[in-house]
C-alpha cells in the first residue's frame, strides 16, 4: 500500500510540475509579447486587426464575383476544337482536303472545309448555332461537329 501511494504521489508530482513549467512559459511568452505595450496599445492593435480582417473579407467577396464572372464569359471563349482530313475524290491521292470544327462552350462557332482538287483549293465557311448548321453537312462535316460538340 505504501509503494502504491508514493508512486501516485509521484505521479502526481511530476504532473504538478510539468502543468506549472507550462504554466509559466506561457506566462512569459505573453509577457514578453506585450513588453512596451500598454492596454490602450493592445486595443488599437486589435482594432486595427479588425479592420484589416474587414478588408479581407471585401477583397474575398470582389474576387469572387470576378471569379463568377469569368465563368459566365468563359463560355463565350473558343473552347472545342475537331480537325479531319479526308480524301473526296478517288483519282487523287492522299489526304489533302480538311474539315475543322471551332465552336465556344454554347456550341456555337463555325465549320471550315478546304476541298483539295488538281486545279484548286475550294474553302468553304458554315456557320454552327448551338451545335446545329443550316446548310447540309458532309459526313466529314458531320463528324468534326460531333467530335467537337462532344468535348468537355
Amino acid at each position: 500500500m505504501n509503494i502504491t501511494l508514493t508512486i501516485l504521489f509521484s505521479v502526481l508530482a511530476v504532473f504538478t510540475l510539468g502543468s506549472l513549467s507550462l504554466s509559466l512559459y506561457i506566462l512569459l511568452f505573453f509577457r514578453r509579447l506585450s513588453r512596451n505595450i500598454g492596454r490602450s496599445d493592445l486595443v488599437n492593435i486589435l482594432n486595427r486587426l479588425l479592420d484589416v480582417e474587414k478588408q479581407n473579407s471585401e477583397s474575398v467577396k470582389n474576387i469572387n464575383k470576378v471569379i463568377e464572372e469569368i465563368k459566365k464569359t468563359d463560355l463565350d471563349h473558343i473552347q472545342k476544337v475537331s480537325l479531319t482530313r479526308f480524301n473526296p475524290f478517288s483519282e487523287l491521292g492522299g489526304d489533302h482536303s480538311f474539315s475543322i470544327a471551332i465552336l465556344n462552350g454554347h456550341l456555337t462557332g463555325f465549320l471550315l472545309t478546304g476541298l483539295h482538287t488538281r486545279e484548286r483549293t475550294r474553302v468553304y465557311v458554315k456557320n454552327v448555332e448551338k451545335g446545329r448548321c443550316e446548310q447540309e453537312l458532309s459526313k466529314e462535316e458531320k463528324r468534326v461537329l460531333e467530335k467537337a460538340s462532344v468535348q468537355s
